[in-house]
């Protein structure tokens, strides 16, 4: 697993380990890195590492085994679809906040993503 902080992004470094585990489409039942070597690796908190993985657990993706680690867990679709929801309106927010700062409208902000929406 490839996991990389953005230090300069706005979204909570818990937020970005936590989206890019679920982006890896890790099968169950996969046994993540534990709390403190990935924080060694990411050279971040473990308390970091321990609120991602709690958004993970609280989220259906993990099942944490006291003792044993955290697994990813096997994934209901339609709660896989309601994170994914959730991930794209962080990403809207941002979007949105740096429109608003640059003084787009919400037409002009339109024009820019409906072109994007028809390509991809």
């Amino acid at each position: 697993m490839n996991l990389e902080i953005n230090n300069l992004s706005k979204t909570p470094k818990y937020s970005q380990i936590a989206n890019q585990i679920i982006k890896e489409k890790l099968l169950e039942p996969y046994l993540l890195p534990s709390i403190r070597s990935l924080a060694k690796e990411l050279e971040i908190s473990v308390i970091t590492i321990k609120r991602a993985y709690e958004v993970l657990e609280t989220e259906g993706f993990i099942i944490t085994v006291g003792g044993n680690g955290s697994y990813v867990a096997s994934i209901n679709y339609e709660f896989s679809r309601e994170a994914k929801v959730k991930v794209i309106e962080e990403k809207i927010t941002e979007t949105v906040t740096l429109a608003k700062l640059i003084g787009l409208t919400f037409e002009e902000l339109q024009e820019i993503i409906k072109p994007i929406y028809k390509v991809v």
